[in-house]
């Protein structure tokens, strides 16, 4: 046991320690990059200097930009068909049964889900400036639903439990399945929430604006926030990756002066 005074855990321990710490590292570089060339990406307001822009530039074409505003519907919005008052341009309605069933063999009831029906419903929508009074301004948001990112907002869920009597009981022990709970969810792209779209925007005519999906292969991102919250949240993941190198490096390389202190003081021992 001699030739062998180290534990073969804390030689695990240092190798996983300090390539989790190569792994975090890589992840906080590519973040880094990621943040850079999302600061270089040119932000604009529905306002009249994004007009003057567009009529300067070649083509009255911006290739890639972020353009930051107020949602508005270009017609009547959608109305919530849960929430009162609660309006917007993008509805997702979902519908799921929870069901068990019963197992011969395990003797368990066992869970499910079934049914799942899922509603899709959209309007033509802009992106106007915010504190505008008069919204003669606007960019229009061409096929919203091809875009990437979460934009949509919860705004309802609600799991209704199943009710059972003495029949329901009797059947459901005869069928060997038996109804748990329906779950209901909505979500919505609100009217006059702040949104932030990443794309094209092209000028037709002389103020008419339009956002729509790159030409040169680029992502087409929509997300729920204004352009400062998008970078800061970019900053923080890339901070905390920072942190998990730093905390994953000193880890491994404790336990290494741990090993070597060992080793040091064991040959110390035996010279005496």
């Amino acid at each position: 046991m001699s030739d062998f005074p180290i534990n073969p855990l804390v030689l695990i321990g240092v190798g996983s320690s300090f390539a989790f710490s190569g792994l975090f590292y890589h992840l906080h570089q590519e973040k880094k990059k990621e943040l850079q060339k999302l600061k270089e990406i040119p932000i604009f307001k529905p306002d009249q200097h994004l007009v003057k822009i567009l009529k300067a530039s070649p083509h009255k074409r911006l290739q890639y930009v972020a353009v930051e505003g107020l949602v508005q519907a270009d017609g009547e919005p959608l109305a919530s068909q849960f929430v009162p008052r609660c309006f917007g341009v993008i509805q997702k309605i979902g519908v799921e049964e929870h069901w068990k069933y019963w197992n011969s063999l395990t003797k368990t009831w066992n869970s499910r889900r079934t049914n799942k029906q899922e509603t899709n419903n959209s309007v033509p929508f802009s992106l106007v400036c915010p504190g505008a009074y008069v919204s003669d301004l606007y960019v229009k948001v061409q096929n919203p639903l091809e875009a990437s990112g979460c934009f949509l907002e919860r705004v309802y869920h609600q799991v209704r439990r199943a009710e059972e009597g003495l029949v329901d009981v009797v059947v459901q022990g005869l069928s060997g399945e038996k109804p748990v709970a329906r779950e209901e969810s909505e979500q919505l792209l609100r009217v006059g929430s702040t949104l932030t779209g990443f794309g094209e925007v092209v000028l037709e005519g002389g103020r008419a604006m339009r956002l729509q999906a790159p030409q040169d292969g680029r992502q087409y991102i929509l997300v729920p926030t204004d352009h400062k919250s998008f970078v800061d949240r970019h900053e923080s993941s890339a901070q905390m990756w920072k942190v998990l190198t730093a905390v994953s490096g000193i880890t491994g390389a404790s336990l290494l002066a741990g090993v070597v202190y060992s080793l040091v003081g064991q040959r110390d021992d035996r010279s005496k």
